[in-house]
Parts: C-alpha cells; structure tokens; sequence
C-alpha cells in the first residue's frame, strides 16, 4: 500500500510567519505552495521552492480566491472569467519562481473556500478546469475525496487526484465540517495518526456524528499551520510506515 501526504506551505507574508514550512517539508511526499492570492511573498515562496527542490518533495500550485485579508476562506462569487484569469496567474507566478527554483509546478490544489465551493459547485469548477488546461493540460487536478468535482474533473478531460483530511473532521456525507463549529479541526497526534491509518486501511472514517463514512483518496493533507502540526505529521508518518504503508507523491507512476 502506498499514500501521498501533502502540506500546505509558502503561506508566510513578510514579517507574519505562517505554518513550519523547513520541519513539514522532510516529512511530506507534496508541497501545496501558495500563489500569492491567500497567502504568500515571492521571496518566501521561492524558499520553500528550493527547499521542496532539494528534497525532491513534488509541487503543485496551491490556489486561492483573491482574499488575503481572510486567507482565502471567504466565499466569493467571480465572474467565470475573473476565476479563469485569477487561477491562470496564480498557477504561471508558481511556474516560473519553480523554475528558477529548480523544480516543476505538477498538480493544482485549490485553497480554503474555493476548495470547498468547487467541490459541489460546477460553474466555479469549469473555471478552475478550464484555466488549467489553458495553461498545461498535464497538471493533476487535487480535489475533496467523494465529491462531485472529482467525476467532473475526469470527464473534462483532466488528471485527478482524491484527497482526505488528516486533522478535519468529517460529516455523514463526506464534506468537512465547518471551522466554525466546535470539533472541526484535530490536535491529538496519536488520534489523528491511528484515524488516517484506518482511513487507508479501511476505506473510511467516522463522521463526526458517529457514523462510518467511506472515503477513497490517493493523498492526504497535512495541515502545516495547525496547532501541533508538526507533532501530528510525525506521528502520522510513524504509523504509516509502522503499518508498511509507503509515503510517495501520486505524481511518481512506478
């Protein structure tokens, strides 16, 4: 059995630091690396670039509607064409500071609310597809596990990979529960390790009102600027390969 484990990174702006980019990255097999949108200065990103470089962790670029402000959790209704223009510039700034890094931009990974709303919404999920085939029909499209972007994704003609939550619970249905309500988000890295074992083992999680909810992905996301990350993405890693589970990108055939 084989998982990638994928971290969102490059999300420090100037002198706010953000997630534990240089700890995170041994522990990964992928990198989601803020455009710029949500999060994210070029120098900083270019960092975390050559880092994710020299340790031969994939990149893919991570996303985001234009809202520093509320990092890039705040719904927003753009027009077809803003979305379109706004992910293909997000996805060439990543592209080109890769390049001087010494890497290559290999999947898209939308952030925060555009995640969320894709994953159901169709029209905003055109967009999204549509940029990334303008610009390289090659990227892997990551998306919620179970969700109907994943179907549509594929039947545009795309690469997709499903992806689950190390630390978000889940409701009944396979959507995430909201970080608004008490219980969203996990610390406890022994709990959360056993859960994501389970989850590739199992095929599945239980939701947060107690049922069995099925979940098949090929990668899982490790949140970099949750409290106790770094405690939860070793422990996790530990488990894994405890259980004879290899930690690989998705983008890596053989």
């Amino acid at each position: 059995m084989r998982i990638d484990l994928n971290s969102d990174l490059g999300e420090s702006y100037g002198s706010w630091i953000m997630g534990n980019d240089e700890q995170i990255l041994p522990m990964v097999s992928s990198a989601n690396i803020a455009c710029g949108f949500h999060a994210g200065d070029p120098l900083g990103i270019f960092k975390t670039l050559k880092q994710a470089a020299k340790l031969g962790v994939t990149v893919g670029a991570h996303v985001s509607y234009p809202d520093l402000a509320g990092f890039g959790r705040r719904n927003m209704q753009l027009s077809y064409d803003e979305l379109l223009t706004d992910v293909m510039y997000q996805i060439s700034a990543l592209q080109g500071l890769a390049k001087a890094a010494g890497t290559t931009v290999k999947y898209v990974k939308p952030h925060g609310a555009l995640y969320n709303t894709i994953a159901t919404d169709l029209q905003q999920a055109q967009a999204v597809i549509d940029a990334i085939k303008c610009l390289d029909s090659d990227l892997i499209l990551v998306g919620l596990a179970g969700s109907p972007l994943i179907t549509f994704a594929q039947q545009n003609g795309l690469n997709v990979v499903a992806e689950a939550f190390a630390d978000r619970a889940y409701n009944s249905d396979g959507s995430l529960v909201s970080r608004r309500l008490a219980g969203a988000v996990l610390h406890d890295p022994d709990f959360v390790a056993k859960r994501v074992v389970k989850m590739i083992q199992e095929g599945g999680v239980i939701s947060i009102d107690g049922h069995f909810t099925p979940i098949s992905a090929q990668s899982i996301c490790l949140h970099g600027d949750t409290d106790g990350a770094l405690s939860m993405a070793a422990a996790i890693r530990n488990a894994l390969l405890a259980e004879g589970i290899e930690i690989r990108s998705f983008c890596e055939v053989n």
